[in-house]
């Protein structure tokens, strides 16, 4: 009796716990793979990112409708991801920023038009929400669009995460997407960050931990969201969403949002045990080094990591990504559809791309114990029949490329591969040698891939960010925000009230002669901010103007697209519920940073610069002025006329040329105050 009670008491927590984890892991599905590559284990995906559909440039949804459906029909990924930005959301002049039913009823009839032609199924496609198809939106409300029109939406997956498993015989690979926009969506432009809750992050670990005891078959993880993490803020708690990848082992998270005007190497790693810079910088794609010690005890050390890969915008450049994963290997060619739509694409996935190789595949490498090493091995898509395919491998060494091996691929289905000894491309170099596969249709059309490192060794290609690479993507702005905002004030104060303090203790008077006297920039300084102290009522408006920013709001108008509720902008964010004063809800922080640090850096420290600037050539005149009149009566009324008209003149010309930049600036300031105050 006591066995059968013990059976029954297991059997009825094994269903709970099922039903627990079911109940957990909502909108979460999956897809059995089954074609002649599933034994090959590799399967493929697309990404696309940053339509902006817009009743201002129909040319987007048209060529999209054109050349992206063509296109898919030629790759037939397993799955097709739309990372974000769906529709534009803005009048053709930029001023206006709110949800254009228009646009998503072009997006709803363009998504169905290349679903059709494609040939793929509906369900495949997993398009996300960006913030442009967020602005003035309450999600729920009347222009919530994107729940009506959006393939998503359409689907049910009404959850801030879904997933998806596509499942071959020998490999899961999840992919989990996630919605970080803001629930109440704020106007542009203060509406630039994703923000993930701690209810989303949660859902978030949920979805990506379900198969870890549910499954002995090797797991891929691919995450895929709108945002980068450099324009991610944390959650109320502080935690991020860097932190649950890390923790879950991901792969990958493919992103949108910063477009390809921003640079083409917006990719970065992320490793678990690189704290350097953790918070605020990276300062290049890769921090790490690859000379670290690597234990082969369990045939290579894995290490918690991830690469971020933002991708390109359809907006202006077209682009289009194919992902690959090869027997867990993950590879990728960005390309774009500017002349149309492709004829033949090739993505080889074995040899690994030595600029993007992972730690742990660089660590497995160096103990050999790499899955399947013994083909070079390359997807090749094509809309006419392909009549050779070859791999070729070129030597750098000399100064020059020598190729070193030439061989042709056997064919299953669009899987190419070619036995190879790898052993022999064994160099200490990462980009010695270089892979390129060559295809050749029933045309006699030649197709060729880019020329691409490897390195058998398990060393990785150094590739450097730009400026405007690592200003987008190494700097964490949510949390540089406030050291960003007070340095600006400690910098003000002590230009405005430290002079107060020097001349009252010093009992020295910081005037043109003392400068000229005594040069220095801190004595330049503390002369110029001394003149503007000898000016009482402008410096005191210049301390109340700095206290308004900091304690009264900049902006006061209507927040959302719909409703008629008001609310005012401070330098912590917005405020739109009024109900509890003493404990208010600022929203859109830190995106309200793209105003507060615009003004106070690009109209404000220009304005005190130029009025001190205004009072030090008012000082150097006086100076002048008395210097003329301290002459004339040491003479005696001996008066040189031609001197003091030479002098004169000298001086009358330094005023028109300091005078006449000064204006310039200051018109230059005030163009910048209004182009801020349209926005």
């Amino acid at each position: 009796m006591r066995i059968k009670i013990t059976f029954i008491s297991i059997l009825l927590l094994l269903v709970l716990f099922h039903s627990y984890r079911c109940e957990k892991v909502k909108n979460s599905e999956v897809i059995e793979l089954k074609s002649e590559n599933d034994d090959e284990d590799v399967v493929w995906i697309v990404q696309l990112s940053d339509l902006h559909f817009s009743v201002h440039y129909p040319q987007r949804a048209v060529e999209f409708r054109n050349f992206v459906a063509e296109t898919l029909a030629m790759i037939k990924p397993a799955l097709v991801l739309i990372t974000g930005d769906l529709t534009d959301g803005k009048s053709k002049d930029h001023l206006i920023m709110k949800q254009n039913e228009e646009e998503w009823v072009e997006y709803q009839k363009t998504m169905e038009n290349v679903i059709t032609t494609s040939g793929l199924d509906k369900s495949v496609f997993y398009d996300l929400r960006g913030n442009h198809d967020n602005f003035g939106v309450a999600v729920g409300g009347a222009f919530d669009y994107f729940s009506n029109y959006s393939i998503n939406g359409q689907l049910g997956r009404s959850q801030s995460v879904n997933s998806v498993t596509l499942q071959s015989s020998n490999r899961n690979h999840l992919f989990v997407s996630l919605d970080s926009t803001m629930s109440t969506g704020l106007r542009g432009p203060t509406n630039l960050f994703g923000h993930p809750t701690d209810q989303l992050l949660s859902e978030l670990n949920s979805h990506l931990s379900q198969w870890d005891s549910m499954s002995a078959k090797p797991l891929t993880k691919i995450a895929f969201g709108h945002f980068p993490l450099s324009f991610s803020a944390p959650s109320k708690s502080k935690r991020t969403l860097k932190e649950i990848f890390l923790k879950n082992s991901i792969t990958a998270y493919l992103c949108g949002h910063l477009h390809l005007k921003f640079g083409e190497n917006l990719k970065r790693h992320h490793e678990v045990d690189n704290e350097t810079y953790h918070s605020l910088f990276q300062l290049n794609m890769r921090q790490k080094d690859s000379s670290s010690s690597t234990n082969c005890s369990n045939g290579g050390q894995t290490v918690n990591e991830f690469w971020e890969l933002e991708m390109g915008d359809w907006r202006k450049s077209r682009a289009m990504r194919v992902m690959a994963i090869d027997k867990g290997r993950v590879s990728f060619i960005d390309t774009d559809l500017k002349m149309g739509a492709k004829k033949m694409l090739i993505l080889p996935t074995y040899p690994l791309d030595s600029r993007f190789l992972s730690t742990t595949a660089m660590n497995k490498y160096k103990c050999e114990s790499m899955e399947d090493t013994s083909h070079i091995r390359a997807l090749v898509f094509s809309s006419r029949l392909i009549t050779s395919v070859k791999a070729k491998i070129y030597d750098s060494s000399h100064g020059h490329l020598d190729m070193v091996l030439e061989a042709s691929m056997a064919k299953k289905e669009n899987l190419y591969t070619v036995p190879w000894n790898s052993k022999a491309f064994i160099d200490s170099s990462p980009d010695r040698y270089l892979l390129q596969i060559e295809a050749i249709d029933i045309n006699g059309d030649i197709s060729l891939t880019e020329l691409m490192p490897f390195s058998v060794n398990g060393f990785h290609s150094d590739l450097s960010w730009t400026w405007i690479e690592f200003f987008v993507l190494g700097i964490q702005w949510s949390e540089l925000y406030y050291p960003i905002l007070f340095s600006f004030y400690f910098s003000v104060s002590i230009a405005l009230v430290l002079p107060k303090i020097i001349i009252s203790v010093e009992n020295t008077q910081y005037t043109y002669k003392y400068f000229k006297a005594n040069k220095s920039l801190a004595n330049g300084l503390t002369w110029v901010f001394a003149e503007v102290d000898k000016i009482p009522i402008l410096w005191k408006m210049m301390v109340a103007y700095l206290l308004y920013l900091l304690l009264c709001p900049w902006v006061l108008g209507k927040v959302f697209t719909e409703g008629s509720d008001r609310g005012y902008m401070t330098y912590k964010g917005w405020v739109v519920n009024f109900d509890d004063i003493k404990h208010l809800e600022f929203i859109g922080f830190p995106d309200i940073m793209v105003v507060v640090v615009n003004h106070l850096y690009f109209v404000v420290l220009p304005s005190i610069l130029i009025i001190g600037a205004v009072a030090a050539e008012r000082s150097v005149y006086q100076d002048h002025v008395h210097s003329l009149s301290g002459k004339k009566r040491d003479d005696h009324g001996v008066y040189n006329e031609r001197s003091r008209s030479k002098s004169g003149n000298i001086s009358k010309q330094l005023r028109k040329w300091a005078r006449g930049i000064l204006v310039i600036f200051s018109l230059a300031v005030c163009w910048k105050h209004f182009k801020v105050c349209i926005i």
